[in-house]
Order: structure tokens, then C-alpha cells, then sequence
């Protein structure tokens, strides 16, 4: 039978490639929500407090119900009111949105660990998987091809939200919004409620993203289950200037750098195993450096956002 040493080389970009889509599928969901939330002019810095929250939530209602579909739901449903209570408390008159969004963080955190105690031992059913390797009789090879059905979602997602902010009524009223508040009064749209949808919507898309994590990848809850995906993926939207297509390539690009140390370990490097773990941290920082330039560093923000003003 076919083992990994019959690739060679290909074993690694073959692992990394896999690993990739595992990882970025958090990010890829976690942005392109932050995305919809920040294109309206309000930025949520409590998307780690959702994506832990939701994650337990998910991971409860499988267990309860033996359907991980239903946690999906029940996942994004906890996101969508978690982003409408930021969006409330931040549509009150001076009300900083990045401290209501550090609070949220912290409480969905606490929230989550308190609440989810009794589900660290208990084993849920968790999300199925499409073998696009079933063609190979290499194991590992079957394992980097098992995708997820939410990844798949979430390509699909990408460019339909590209399209739809720029080709309908609904993203123009959005983009407006967080481009001009006074000129979207104009139009006589509330623009509390247009970032109270867009919010809730982000929220929604990160609790799906935090699903993924508690019922797929690693597939169980525990209080370590988020290492700052919540945080990093909103820095994936700057990087990404605020562009959903761009947000998923830099979601790839963050899973690959995570998934490259036990990419490694697979074909027996294990020198400087936890500096590749810190990959995807050095790399965001690394990005942070680079653009960071008045010219550059918010080309594309919309004008509405409070890191703009």
C-alpha cells in the first residue's frame, strides 16, 4: 500500500495546502463578516468573544440535538445577537466602538468559558467532510483533500459579496453608509440601521466561523479552542483593504503559515517546531511593517470608520 514517502517532496506543499484550508476557514468567515460590518463605518474588535461563544454554543446544541447543522445555526444565530448588542450600545451618542467591541470581546470570552464547563468532556457529532482524494490510496493524501462543506460556503461567499456590494441597491445603501453618514441621511436611510444589519450579519458569518472550529477543526470544545482568530481576522480586513475576495486569499495565506510547522513535523523536521507555530502571528506582523505607510496603510478604508478619523 502507498504511503507519504512515495510523494517525497510533495508531501509538505501537499500538507501546508491541506492544513491551509483546515485553518482559514475561521478567518475566511470571521473577515468577510468584519468586512460587511466595517464597509458600513462601524469596526467590532469583539469578534473573538463571538467566534469562542458561538463556538460553545455550536458545539452545546450538537451534543443536545446529535445534528452539527443545527449547531451551525444556533453558532451564527449567537453571532448575529452578540453583533446586534454591539451595534445598539455603539449607536448611542459617544459611544466608542472599539472600547464596546474590547468589553464584548472580554465578556464573550468569560461568558463561554463559564457556560461551557460541561461540555469539555462530552463528544458531539460533528460536520461531515467532501474526500476529494478518494482517487488516491495515499492516507495522507485523503486527508488534505477532506473539505469541509463550510469552506466550499465560504468560496462561494467571497465573490458574492464582492458582487453584491458593488452591484446592488443593498450594498450601495451600505457602502454609503460607511462612506458618508450625512449622505445616507440624505437619502433617508436610519444609519443606525443599516450598521445594525450589517453588524448582526458579521456576527452571524463569525459564528458560523467559530462552528468550525468546536465541529470540525479540532472538532471539540475547550477553553483553549481560539489562539486569536478573532483579533487576527479582523486585521486580515485591512490587509485585505476591505475587499471580500481579498479577504479569502489572505485567509489562505494565514492558514498556510499556520499549517506549515506540522507540515513540517510530518516528514520528521522538528527543529524550531514552535517558531513555525508562531508563523501566522510573525507574519501578521511582518504585514502590519510593511504597509505601514500613510499612503498605503488605509487605502480603501471607508471614510465612516473611527480608525480613519
Amino acid at each position: 500500500m502507498a504511503d507519504a514517502s512515495s510523494l517525497g517532496f510533495w508531501v509538505v506543499p501537499i500538507a501546508v495546502l491541506g492544513g491551509a484550508v483546515r485553518v482559514s476557514t475561521p478567518f475566511l468567515f470571521v473577515s468577510l463578516g468584519e468586512c460587511l460590518t466595517e464597509r458600513s463605518g462601524r469596526i467590532n474588535l469583539g469578534l473573538e468573544g463571538t467566534l469562542v461563544m458561538s463556538a460553545m454554543v455550536g458545539y452545546g446544541v450538537s451534543y443536545l440535538s446529535g445534528s452539527p447543522w443545527l449547531g451551525v445555526l444556533a453558532a451564527g444565530i449567537t453571532g448575529a445577537i452578540l453583533g446586534g448588542v454591539h451595534a445598539v450600545i455603539c449607536g448611542l451618542q459617544r459611544v466608542n466602538d472599539i472600547a464596546v467591541g474590547i468589553a464584548l470581546m472580554l465578556f464573550g470570552i468569560g461568558l463561554a468559558f463559564y457556560l461551557g464547563k460541561p461540555l469539555i468532556q462530552p463528544k458531539a457529532n460533528i460536520l461531515p467532510a467532501i474526500d476529494f482524494g478518494w482517487w488516491s490510496t495515499i492516507p495522507q493524501l485523503h486527508d488534505a483533500l477532506k473539505i469541509n462543506v463550510l469552506f466550499l460556503i465560504g468560496v462561494v461567499l467571497a465573490p458574492a459579496l464582492v458582487w453584491a456590494l458593488k452591484s446592488t441597491r443593498w450594498g450601495l445603501i451600505l457602502r454609503t453608509a460607511g462612506e458618508s453618514a450625512d449622505a445616507a441621511r440624505a437619502m433617508g436611510y436610519s444609519v443606525n440601521r443599516i450598521r445594525l444589519r450589517a453588524t448582526m450579519t458579521g456576527g452571524f458569518l463569525a459564528g458560523v466561523g467559530g462552528s468550525f472550529l468546536s465541529l470540525y477543526y479540532p472538532g471539540n470544545w475547550n477553553e483553549g479552542l481560539s489562539s486569536g482568530q478573532g483579533i487576527t481576522a479582523v486585521a486580515l480586513v485591512i490587509f485585505a483593504r476591505w475587499n471580500p475576495m481579498l479577504c479569502f486569499w489572505t485567509s489562505l495565506l494565514f492558514g498556510g503559515a499556520a499549517a506549515l510547522g506540522p507540515a513540517l513535523q510530518s516528514v520528521q523536521i522538528t527543529w524550531g517546531y514552535h517558531l513555525f507555530g508562531a508563523a501566522p502571528y510573525f507574519l501578521t506582523l511582518a504585514i502590519m511593517i510593511i504597509t505601514c505607510s500613510p499612503k498605503r496603510t488605509l487605502v480603501g478604508a471607508p471614510a465612516e470608520l473611527s480608525i480613519t478619523k
